[in-house]
């Protein structure tokens, strides 16, 4: 993962909406958020990102053989983030492409990469989720100026040996009637109907992870940890609720990285391997939410 070091507490967002500071994280569960500086380059955050995954899997750029980057906010229109990326950690012979999918984007990467992988078509890839969301805040809007972020995060995928490494398979779903809900035309600021957006969340949510159980012939007492897109605190502890399960068994960064889309679940996976939450062998349930609408969720073993 790769976050920007500037951080922005509710004190500051507070001034500029008129709120109290209590109402943000009562609302979201944010204390504070990374918010990138003027000048600095998302494609830079996914490259550092990029780089610590192939370090962890001891990979060398040069054996890479797709390169996806899940993201909304681009530096340019064109070039795609997912070349220069691939340019930068010198993965020269790495097919690279950039996915939209909102904030499910990362988990559809995932997708898209393990039947790379799965077919026989690619043998090493790297999925990156990275989104520099506070360059398009409105500050006059408190249903989003409050929970958004910005951030990197990344994975290698390989093929498994004999033991461990599963993944999936991940199931994705998509419905437009509700693409009016999140927006963020060419030029404009993010807009959101949020309790609209918050129902809809929480059904989607419990009702994939649900159905990714089954995909994966896994019970909910099987899984070691639940992550779910950090979209915020409220809509995670809803959908935990809804299933039954353990606080303990939910991740909730929200607190300290919000709402960085597409780079939340990865942000989130490393998180909670630095805290010994996660190890080899445990099982774990992704699922994500975003604009569209798109949704998904998996169950993965981790290496």
């Amino acid at each position: 993962m790769a976050v920007p070091e500037r951080r922005v507490t509710n004190t500051e967002i507070a001034r500029h909406l008129g709120v109290d500071e209590d109402w943000i994280s009562k609302r979201t569960g944010t204390a504070s958020r990374p918010w990138a500086q003027e000048g600095e380059r998302l494609s830079d955050f996914a490259t550092r990102a990029g780089a610590a995954a192939l370090d962890r899997a001891g990979l060398d750029a040069a054996d890479l053989d797709l390169v996806l980057v899940a993201t909304s906010t681009a530096d340019e229109i064109t070039p795609n983030a997912a070349p220069l990326v691939a340019g930068q950690l010198g993965a020269e012979r790495a097919g690279a492409l950039d996915l939209g999918s909102a904030c499910t984007g990362w988990l559809a990467g995932l997708a898209l990469a393990a039947g790379q992988i799965e077919s026989g078509r690619a043998e090493h890839a790297l999925v990156i989720g990275a989104d520099f969301l506070s360059r398009y805040l409105d500050f006059s809007d408190r249903d989003t100026a409050t929970l958004f972020a910005d951030g990197a995060g990344a994975a290698v995928l390989s093929p498994a040996s004999e033991v461990g490494g599963r993944i999936g398979p991940v199931v994705l779903h998509s419905d437009s009637s509700g693409s009016e809900w999140i927006k963020l035309e060419r030029g404009g600021r993010i807009s959101m109907q949020g309790q609209e957006t918050f129902r809809a969340a929480v059904s989607c949510l419990a009702s994939v992870s649900q159905e990714a159980l089954s995909a994966a012939g896994a019970e909910l007492e099987e899984i070691d940890l639940f992550v779910y897109h950090q979209a915020n605190s409220r809509i995670i502890r809803a959908v935990g609720q809804r299933l039954g399960l353990e606080p303990g068994r939910v991740a909730d960064y929200v607190d300290r990285f919000a709402n960085s889309s597409t780079a939340t679940l990865p942000i989130a996976l490393s998180v909670a391997e630095q805290e010994g939450r996660i190890a080899p062998g445990s099982r774990v349930l992704l699922a994500s939410f975003g604009g569209g609408f798109t949704w998904g969720a998996a169950v993965i073993e981790w290496r």
